[in-house]
């Protein structure tokens, strides 16, 4: 019961996470500064949840790091194509009129940065968002099978309440703000009323918590292949963070010349949170890894 209730309130604050997200530019003014650091700090929790939570407890329920392999390269190709053909992860939202100043006194002539994507098209088209949501929802549909995956695999062969797939839980939920503000931005420019803006918002919200509870329901009644299908999404769920990491989030920060100490500082947090998240794990998240090879290698000496 300590696991439903666990992923339940996990699912509860992601649906409040993206909801307001969706809704934040009518309570907070956000700055390019602000989500250039806001990127780049969620950018190293992901990366930091991938390596050091995701693919060790995916090779612990494996135990064939050629399938880990396989199944991290294909959660990073999907999510790379759900990126290129949907153009998900539109982040740029920020005003950066706290920027101006820094250009103007840094640069006499031209500026040769790269800021065409800092650039708002006035005149939107209504449905130009569709495609971002689609591709946002099917990279949310995997943020749920991950969360519930992570969640089974740490309470797996424990008795005791712990904060199961936590490191997991606090990815997405700090990752989904990001893309519900992409969604009611795009729904925003092409003119959308406030209330489809709401509606739309709360169905992209929705998803996440439900795949998430559906892939924890699933994953119980895998009987005797709940190991193999738990280190499968784990597997694939590092992949797919590592890509939104380094392929999207990571990218557009080092792009920018201004706030470099910060954003690192920023980055490098992000990691560090990731991996102080060890501390919250049950202790056998970190020894199964080593006593599955104790029973393999019993086994072969037999």
């Amino acid at each position: 019961m300590s696991i439903a209730l666990l992923l339940t309130f996990y699912c509860i604050c992601v649906l409040l996470a993206s909801i307001a997200g969706g809704v934040l530019p009518g309570w907070v003014e956000l700055t390019h500064r602000r989500m250039q650091l806001a990127m780049s700090f969620v950018g190293g929790m992901m990366l930091g949840v991938a390596l050091l939570h995701l693919l060790p407890h995916a090779l612990a329920h494996l135990a064939s790091i050629d399938r880990v392999a396989g199944w991290t390269l294909g959660g990073l190709v999907t999510m790379f194509l759900l990126i290129r053909v949907f153009h998900v992860h539109a982040h740029e939202h920020g005003d950066t009129s706290d920027l101006i100043d820094i250009h103007e006194s840094e640069h006499e002539g031209p500026c040769e940065h790269h800021h065409e994507h800092h650039e708002h098209v006035p005149g939107q088209h209504p449905f130009s968002w569709l495609g971002l949501a689609l591709g946002l929802s099917l990279h949310t549909l995997i943020d749920g099978v991950a969360l519930g995956a992570a969640v089974m695999a740490d309470a797996a062969g424990e008795h005791e309440f712990a904060l199961f797939g936590l490191g997991t839980f606090l990815a997405v939920a700090l990752h989904k703000p990001l893309d519900a503000l992409s969604i009611t931005s795009l729904m925003a420019a092409g003119g959308w009323s406030k209330r489809a803006i709401h509606a739309a918002n709360l169905v992209f919200a929705l998803i996440c918590p439900l795949a998430a509870l559906a892939s924890a329901w699933g994953l119980t009644g895998a009987l005797g292949q709940q190991h193999a299908a738990i280190g499968c999404a784990l597997a694939f769920a590092a992949g797919v963070f590592l890509c939104i990491a380094l392929a999207d989030l990571l990218p557009e920060v080092s792009f920018h010349a201004h706030d470099r100490i910060p954003l690192t500082v920023a980055l490098f947090l992000g990691i560090a949170l990731a991996w102080s998240i060890g501390f919250f794990e049950p202790q056998h998240a970190h020894d199964d890894h080593h006593d599955s090879h104790e029973h393999a290698s019993s086994a072969a000496a037999r």
